[in-house]
């Protein structure tokens, strides 16, 4: 990693009660990623990779260890001011696009601009023509194929011009040539605002076309190189 970094997790622990049984998910990570660099999750099921992003992302509490944003404690925040700091430097990208369905693409993009307190209306509509949808402003979910809801979503997820975007299987629901365009679209966007890029994918090929590749396993973080 040759930028600063910019995501700092140590000592990371993170479990889930099941039934009476506590079952820890991450044993301990320790990991650093560099503004503007594109770090991949990748793993076999179950070993942690989701968790760990939404560990990152200020959406899952670990109950031991630090994650720093920036310099920030995330979890030394108040609930409201992790709130804040997701909208003002956070997107978020899901296999399942979670659009609204009653809303149309630019209505679902306007809503964290909305949250911010932005001009969202213009910032929308400038999002959606970067991925390539400023015809589709006015169709519903249910109107729009896959990959361009997934389209939307990227859409949604940049408006606020984040400094990172975490992206959950965003290929997860795609065929493989719609898989890798969005993918590479989504790279060449965050390329050009020099945003930090983590995304969980069990696509190993996809995974080569970041700067670096971190294997998520029994619940510890490795990089691909020493693996």
């Amino acid at each position: 990693m040759n930028q600063p970094a910019w995501i700092v997790a140590k000592d990371v622990h993170r479990s889930y009660q099941l039934a009476k049984k506590s079952v820890e998910v991450l044993h301990g990570v320790d990991l650093e990623i560099g503004r503007g660099e594109k770090v991949f999750l990748c793993g076999p099921s179950g070993a942690g990779k989701t968790t760990l992003m939404y560990t990152l992302a200020g959406l899952e509490a670990p109950q031991q260890g630090r994650v720093e944003i920036d310099g920030i404690d995330l979890y030394g925040l108040s609930r409201k001011k992790q709130a804040q700091l997701r909208n003002a430097k956070m997107g978020y990208i899901f296999q399942n696009y979670y659009l609204l369905p009653e809303l149309t693409a630019l209505e679902n993009v306007m809503v964290p601009a909305m949250i911010g307190g932005k001009n969202k209306f213009q910032l929308a509509k400038e999002s959606l023509a970067r991925v390539g949808l400023e015809n589709r402003l006015d169709h519903l979910p249910s109107e729009l194929s896959g990959g361009e809801q997934q389209r939307v979503a990227i859409a949604r997820a940049l408006v606020n011009q984040p400094e990172v975007v975490f992206a959950d299987e965003p290929t997860g629901n795609l065929d493989s040539r719609n898989g890798k365009e969005v993918l590479q679209m989504l790279m060449e966007i965050v390329d050009e605002s020099n945003a930090t890029l983590v995304v969980v994918t069990h696509d190993e090929h996809l995974a080569e076309l970041g700067d670096r590749t971190l294997i998520v396993k029994d619940g510890l973080v490795r990089n691909q190189l020493d693996i």
